[in-house]
């Protein structure tokens, strides 16, 4: 058996370079292209092209791509709502492979500050289990569908209260969570999920006092 080193790639030209970073683009159908995508489907390692063009934003806005979904500054809240969107959407906790595919950030961003995928959910499942606010401690019900009636429209499933006693109170991540998770992620009146039909998004806007979430 034959062993060879790579080849380097320093005489690539900037043209095969940016086209590549576009090949993955289209192959993916994304506007961006993260690091570790281009890693996992490049002909090139992304240190190849932030080398030549001196940052990762540079090879995106070269390859009239948008910026990266990955940026410094990212909060923990926001990737547990960013986890929170992407489960909802399944209707299950999702793989590594899964948030890979549909999550705004990469898997990598959750692996550096969690320590790996299955620790980010670990904090996932503690930070929604938390004790936080008046909207965790007053009691709530959904609507029942002999309570409201429903429409779909534009794809977008929403509750429309025959109640006076409707909230304009904005519904934090954690309640959001435990009232979906009670009706397994999908409308109580039509039955529609986004796991069935990637066009619905649910919307938790119509609560009343009356029935309590249990908490874990």
């Amino acid at each position: 058996m034959r062993f060879e080193l790579n080849e380097f790639h320093r005489n690539v030209p900037d043209t095969e370079l940016i086209e590549d970073l576009q090949r993955v683009s289209n192959l993916l159908k994304k506007s961006t292209v993260t690091i570790d995508d281009y890693n996992q489907y490049g002909k090139f390692h992304a240190t190849t092209l932030t080398r030549r063009f001196g940052s990762w934003f540079n090879c995106l806005s070269k390859a009239s791509l948008k910026p990266s979904r990955s940026k410094i500054g990212i909060t923990d809240e926001e990737l547990f709502e960013e986890i929170e969107k992407v489960w909802v959407k399944l209707g299950k906790q999702p793989k590594y492979s899964e948030m890979r595919d549909i999550s705004k950030y990469s898997v990598g961003t959750y692996e550096k500050r969690f320590g790996g995928w299955r620790k980010a959910l670990e904090k996932f499942v503690e930070y929604i289990n938390a004790e936080e606010n008046e909207y965790e401690s007053a009691p709530i019900e959904v609507l029942e569908p002999s309570n409201c009636q429903y429409t779909k429209s534009n794809n977008t499933i929403e509750l429309a209260s025959t109640s006076k006693h409707n909230t304009s109170r904005n519904i934090n991540i954690r309640l959001r969570f435990k009232v979906l998770a009670i009706d397994n992620f999908k409308c109580r009146a039509c039955g529609a999920s986004p796991a069935k039909d990637p066009s619905v998004e649910l919307h938790v806007d119509h609560i009343i006092h009356g029935r309590k979430v249990e908490k874990p």
